[in-house]
């Protein structure tokens, strides 16, 4: 079974107990999270059940694991003929959830 789930303007596969990193949420480490923006419910014997835009009822309980930042990315500005350069960096904030059940169809 698996869902695709909505969350931080992105769309993510959750599968129970596979870990999904997803945009920075506001719970501490261990805390129980249920996300309620599901956009399909695909049971392993069946038809998937596709929202309108979402699933009554459908909701995904995932554990946070870990609140951190992502590697650093470099961005480059540079003009050629000027003698113009800059460089900066930039680290994205990310929630790692494990999700425990899928549940409500």
């Amino acid at each position: 079974m698996y869902a695709i789930v909505r969350t931080g303007g992105r769309q993510f596969r959750a599968e129970p107990g596979r870990t999904i990193d997803v945009e920075r949420l506001p719970f501490d480490e261990g805390e129980t999270v249920e996300l309620t923006d599901v956009l399909l419910v695909a049971p392993d014997d069946g038809e998937p059940v596709i929202g309108r835009p979402t699933v009554e009822g459908a909701v995904i309980k995932a554990t946070v694991v870990k609140q951190a930042r992502q590697r650093k990315v470099f961005v480059w500005k540079y003009k050629p003929k000027e003698r113009y350069r800059r460089r900066r960096g930039h680290r994205q904030y990310f929630t790692r959830l494990h999700i425990d059940s899928i549940s409500g169809v």
